[in-house]
């Protein structure tokens, strides 16, 4: 009971000074309400990035390898001009290889670029075009909204059919479903046999929104399969990636006929080389973050120091009568860290509605991606206040405890 009655007491001290006082509180408390705001600022703006840029990789199952002519490691040490000379792997070596493979449960080979589509008077430029051969569902998460995927007599024929995102139907055919229509490419003329669900673009990825997929088989007709290509490996059940990856150097080295003493012309690449990347980078901002909230927090806690030194001054008779009747140095001391703490609380608490406010603006904009702030940010951001609060009180606290009740009701502060 008496701690609850410290506890209220306490607050009710620093809401009587916030009151009182609202300038010399406000710019007292603008330290740590920058530094809160700056550190959650910049959790919310990492997290949520992070969010939708993994988001992008939940289509992919995490055991798929890619077998590629780049490695996914980009440090200072990375020897382009080595890799630059590789041969891009081809529709020819992803059957090969899958007939050799024993471990392996799909194996896709898939080559990406990018080209202008046309239907009837309209024209769509910077249209993404995946030309992917059997399996390509296994292996990626396809929302398809209206229609199907191809067939394996169209896989296996090549057949001139496409699935498309769903901006490509509405600006091309002007029929978000466009079942049946036709669009050109290269001269080339696609049925459409499915339609992908929308998915909105971001600053991060646009999705499969402008976008389109067609049979490898007759991707050679509008691309050139010298860029961007890759194969794709799934492992069967209860083979680890470790395993199927040690197969995979055996027998691409066979279907590429390299010698015993040449190196690897290919790479193999995993989803989580690129979400560790990530997740580096992401680190290195929020350190930035933290570095400058530190210096803003810093400021605040002098600030606060500052107001606790003057709020000691100023109740010193009755901090000399509290002790005469009894009151012991640490309820004292426990009294001036609880409003020291309780000035520092209500500086985030400012700080992280104000960051709340302005997130729930920009999702209503739009800004082409989704701001959150997660509730462990929210936690830290508190931990952070409370701790700018013990520190900043502790030596005004610690003064008004040490004081004798006599000289301190004799004091004319």
């Amino acid at each position: 009971m008496l701690w609850f009655r410290l506890i209220l007491e306490s607050f009710a001290f620093a809401w009587t000074a916030i009151v009182t006082n609202r300038l010399r509180t406000f710019l007292s408390l603008l330290g740590v309400m920058v530094g809160i705001f700056m550190i959650t600022a910049v959790f919310a703006v990492v997290d949520s990035l992070e969010d939708g840029l993994k988001g992008t990789f939940n289509m992919l199952d995490d055991e798929v390898l890619f077998i590629q002519k780049w490695p996914w490691a980009f440090d200072e040490d990375y020897p382009w001009w080595k890799y630059v000379q590789r041969r891009e792997v081809s529709l020819g070596d992803a059957e090969l290889l899958e007939e050799r493979l024993t471990q392996a449960k799909k194996v896709v080979f898939q080559a990406k670029t990018q080209l202008a589509l046309e239907s009837q008077n309209s024209r769509m430029d910077g249209v993404g075009i995946v030309a992917a051969s059997e399996g390509y569902e296994d292996v990626i998460s396809l929302d398809i909204a209206e229609g199907r995927y191809f067939s394996p007599m169209e896989e296996a024929g090549g057949r001139a059919v496409a699935i498309v995102g769903h901006d490509v139907a509405v600006e091309l055919t002007g029929d978000p479903k466009a079942i049946g229509k036709f669009i050109e490419a290269k001269g080339q003329r696609l049925e459409i046999v499915g339609v992908f669900a929308q998915q909105g673009t971001s600053v991060i990825n646009e999705g499969f929104d402008r976008a389109a997929i067609i049979p490898a088989k007759f991707g050679h007709r509008v691309m050139d399969f010298d860029f961007g290509t890759s194969i794709m490996v799934k492992p069967k059940d209860g083979v680890s990636t470790a395993e199927l990856s040690d197969e995979i150097v055996q027998h691409f080295r066979s279907v590429r006929r390299l010698r015993p003493r040449e190196e690897d012309d290919f790479s193999i690449n995993q989803i989580d080389m690129l979400t560790s990347i990530l997740d580096n980078i992401f680190a290195q901002v929020e350190y930035g973050g933290w570095f400058i909230g530190i210096f803003a927090i810093l400021v605040g806690c002098f600030s606060i120091a500052n107001i606790m030194f003057v709020s000691v001054r100023e109740r010193t008779k009755i901090i000399g009568v509290q002790k005469a009747i009894g009151a012991k140095s640490s309820f004292i001391m426990l009294q001036f860290l609880f409003e020291a703490i309780a000035l520092c609380v209500i500086g985030a608490l400012v700080a992280l509605l104000t960051i709340q406010l302005i997130v729930l603006i920009l999702n209503q904009v739009d800004i082409g991606f989704v701001l959150n702030v997660h509730f462990s940010r929210i936690a830290i951001a508190l931990a952070v206040a409370v701790t700018s609060g013990l520190v900043a009180g502790l030596a005004p606290a610690k003064r008004a405890a040490q004081m004798e009740p006599v000289d301190a009701m004799r004091s004319n502060g």
